[in-house]
Order: structure tokens, then C-alpha cells, then sequence
């Protein structure tokens, strides 16, 4: 019973003498990790795998910190499976035993990827030396299976770049601000504290990610004071909020700002909550 189950886990994990098991991983000399986006707005730690693609861990600007393992394949899966990912020691490293972290699912043309919590496990794995690898059957060959090993070497600097890159991620992303209202004090352009802070964000992101196709900004007053007063009050806060996009470097053809005094009102003018409600400029963004 012993040496069935002994031959069964040779078989689909990868004994190297298992002559059905196609293995690619890269070797001590040609193993290397770099971290290929580095910026505030994307962290990404990639690895080639010779003959089969490329490992990405990657991390994006968000309100929660996120985090992604994708394997990209030069060729996709043409059947839905699955995946087992174990953590192995590598060939310089005998007789430590290796265990299960996760099963990945592969979906038919698509490149298979593994949520934050594996992926972390996985770098974890990594910085104590031991090989991530993902056994699955060939799709083609009913006879073979697949050995896929990220390897160790050179990894330990790329890594250390990667977690200082992740630290400095902002805490928002751009689905976070493209749509935002602005608020103004009573009689007054002049945005509250909240607004202030909000504005400043998105010049941030801005600053940081040009890509940028249309930015709308709509004014608005609450109903107090004549009409001919609060359209004019109305098209200035919108048209300062455009001037302030473009003195940070927003392209002027971009934005499009539009007063619309008292109208459109998104609250009661018979309260004081519901007036500084309806004080507002409304900036609308896309991006391609």
C-alpha cells in the first residue's frame, strides 16, 4: 500500500525520472526576476519560465491593498482544469519535504491566475527557498503531464524591490475618483476641507497616470440669491476647478465645464444640510 501510494504522488508531482512529466522551469543561469512596473499606480514581479511564458505577481493602487499571481502561457489552455500548485524544494535542496498550497483553475484560452492570499503564500515560499511549481495534464497528450517550477535563483532582490514598490502603492485607484462630488461653503467658491482633500487626490492620480480621455465639470448652486447670481456663481466654481486641472497639467481639449446655476438640485433648499448639498461641482472622468 505504501509504495502505491508512494508511486502515485511520483507520478503526478513531478519525480524528475517520471518519463510521461514535461518540466519547464528556468535553470541556475538563465533564472531571473525583475520588476517590470514600479510606480505608484502598479507594482509587477515577473519571471520567465524558457519555453512556456511568464510568472507575474502584480499589485495595483487601491483602497484595499490587492494582489495577483497570473501565469502567463505562450499556449493557452484549450480545456477546463485544474491545477495543482505545490511548494517543492529545489534539486540543490534534497530531502525537505514539499506540501500543497492551492488548486488553480484553468480556464479554456485564458491565462490562469491565483487570488492575493496564494499569491502571497507563494513569494513567502519563494523567500525561504522553496520552488512554487503547478502540475496539471497536457491537454493534447493523455499521457502526459505538466511540471511548471518557478525557480529560486535571483530572486531575493527583485523581491525585496517588489514589497518596498507594494508599500507605496496610493490607497485609492481611479474607479475610486472618477466620479466625485465637490462641496463649497455657503455664498463662497471656495471648497470645504473634505472637497479640498478630494481635489488634491485626484491631481495626484492624474500626476501619475496621463491616460486620460474626457473630464466633465458640472456646477451647481443651492437656491438662495437670485438666478442671474447663481448661474454666474455656478460657472465660475466649474470653470476654477477646470483652471486648477489645467494648471496641473491637464490638457485644456479634455475638459469640457458647464454652470448650471440653481437647477438639478439633489436635495431640500429648505435646510441647511440639504443647501450645502446642492453647493456642489460634480466632476465626471474616463479613461480608454
Amino acid at each position: 500500500m505504501k509504495k502505491s501510494l508512494t508511486y502515485l504522488l511520483c507520478s503526478f508531482f513531478a519525480c524528475s525520472s517520471y518519463a510521461g512529466m514535461r518540466q519547464y522551469s528556468a535553470d541556475l543561469e538563465n533564472s531571473q526576476w525583475q520588476l517590470s512596473q514600479n510606480s505608484r499606480l502598479a507594482c509587477t514581479l515577473s519571471h520567465q519560465i524558457p519555453n512556456y511564458g511568464e510568472a507575474k505577481f502584480y499589485s495595483t493602487a487601491d483602497r484595499n491593498m490587492n494582489m495577483e499571481f497570473e501565469l502567463d502561457m505562450l499556449r493557452l489552455p484549450d480545456t477546463y482544469s485544474l491545477s495543482k500548485v505545490r511548494s517543492v524544494a529545489p534539486k540543490w535542496r534534497p530531502g525537505i519535504p514539499g506540501r500543497t498550497l492551492a488548486d488553480m483553475k484553468l480556464h479554456k484560452q485564458f491565462s490562469p491566475s491565483l487570488p492575493k492570499k496564494v499569491a502571497w503564500t507563494m513569494l513567502s515560499e519563494l523567500e525561504q527557498g522553496m520552488s512554487p511549481t503547478f502540475y496539471y495534464d497536457d491537454w493534447y497528450n493523455d499521457n502526459d503531464k505538466i511540471s511548471v517550477g518557478l525557480s529560486t535563483a535571483r530572486f531575493q532582490k527583485a523581491y525585496e524591490e517588489f514589497v518596498s514598490c507594494v508599500g507605496n502603492l496610493l490607497n485609492y485607484s481611479f474607479e475610486d475618483i472618477q466620479y466625485t462630488v465637490l462641496n463649497y461653503e455657503f455664498g463662497s467658491d471656495k471648497l470645504t476641507k473634505a472637497s479640498r482633500r478630494r481635489i488634491a487626490m485626484i491631481v495626484e492620480y492624474l500626476s501619475l497616470d496621463p491616460e486620460l480621455d474626457l473630464v466633465l465639470i458640472d456646477g451647481y448652486t443651492d437656491s438662495y440669491g437670485g438666478r442671474d447670481t447663481n448661474m454666474k456663481m455656478s460657472k465660475k466654481r466649474a470653470e476654477q476647478i477646470k483652471q486648477y486641472f489645467v494648471n496641473n497639467g491637464i490638457e485644456p481639449s479634455l475638459i469640457d465645464s458647464t454652470g448650471y446655476g440653481e437647477k438639478r438640485h439633489v436635495a431640500s433648499n429648505d435646510t441647511v444640510l440639504g443647501r450645502a448639498k446642492n453647493r456642489r461641482v460634480v466632476i465626471r472622468m474616463d479613461k480608454p
